[in-house]
């Protein structure tokens, strides 16, 4: 799949220490794709990463634009599940 990153994207996954190939994961192969709330444009992909203590990856695409953009990706500590 054919992405960009923000700026702010780039910056999050490094001070998070999130790879980069486990955003592509959940951009791929999600276990959940979520509708956001509040822009219509936005598409939350869930993946749970083994190599981080299985816990749940939540990347936010603006799935408006081409070709789309992740906006952000953060460990999600409400989920347990996707």
């Amino acid at each position: 799949m054919q992405y960009v990153l923000t700026e702010h994207a780039r910056d999050v996954l490094e001070k998070r220490r999130i790879e980069t190939a486990w955003v592509e994961r959940a951009l791929t192969a999600p276990e959940a794709t979520e509708a956001d709330p509040v822009d219509p444009e936005l598409e939350h992909r869930l993946a749970r990463i083994p190599e981080f203590g299985h816990r749940v990856l939540r990347v936010i695409l603006n799935v408006g634009r081409t070709p789309p953009r992740v906006v952000t990706a953060f460990f999600d500590r409400r989920r347990s599940e996707p």
